[in-house]
């Protein structure tokens, strides 16, 4: 079976409900970066940071994959699949797809403060169980925090992306900019042969080796199956 990469930015969750952060009315609720999105802000005040995700939780669990979600997740039935994401949600793994990556974490998933990336302190929440009582405790002993790359942190996964895209091939890039850093330099380890296609409704210069499919996600997807079964 053919690899197939695709990567995601907040563009592939809008048809769900699911604004970006940089829109005016976006995911920061009006909230400033700097106090709920950084380390900083974490050490600062952990009670409104977990309240923040807290509330972004609750409103994830009430949406659900789009068709692109869905068309992403299908391909599985004629190629090997990867999903590499930029987004916190888990519409991806609710559409059906079976391999994700998350780049910048998971909100659906709380760790240990002190060692973010430990397992043995990392939890999963359920719809019925999604709010973090602040001051709460990892089995560590210290207090549990969102899973989420806070902006200054490093991205952990952005080495095993990177060994996907470079076996891919087809690369399929959906719904990002492609100006958001590591993720947008995924593209460059792509084979110099590798057939890529971009799928965003705005025009994206991403060089002559790209073909832009511009469209939302799940138009884009449908005429992209289209072109894969010629």
């Amino acid at each position: 079976m053919k690899k197939i990469v695709v990567l995601t930015g907040a563009g592939m969750s809008v048809e769900s409900g699911l604004k970006t952060f940089r829109d005016a009315d976006g995911l920061w609720e009006n909230y400033p970066v700097q106090k709920v999105a950084t380390h900083e802000g974490w050490l600062a005040d952990p009670t409104l940071v977990t309240n923040f995700y807290n509330m972004l939780r609750k409103k994830c669990w009430n949406v659900q994959p789009n068709e692109g979600h869905k068309l992403v997740a299908e391909l599985e039935k004629n190629y090997d699949v990867t999903v590499v994401t930029q987004n916190v949600d888990n519409l991806h793994e609710m559409a059906g797809s079976s391999k994700v990556i998350h780049l910048h974490g998971e909100l659906m998933k709380v760790c240990s403060s002190r060692d973010v990336d430990d397992p043995r302190y990392q939890i999963q929440l359920t719809p019925d169980n999604c709010e973090i009582e602040p001051g709460t405790k990892a089995g560590d002993g210290s207090l549990l925090r969102p899973f989420i790359v806070f902006f200054g942190e490093a991205v952990p996964n952005i080495t095993i992306a990177a060994e996907e895209v470079q076996e891919a091939d087809i690369l399929i890039i959906i719904g990002t900019s492609l100006v958001v850093y590591p993720a947008a330099g995924l593209l460059h380890y792509a084979r110099p042969d590798v057939p890529v296609y971009l799928i965003d409704p705005n025009p994206i210069n991403a060089g002559g080796r790209v073909t832009q499919i511009q469209k939302g996600a799940s138009e884009g997807m449908k005429e992209l199956v289209k072109i894969l079964s010629k």
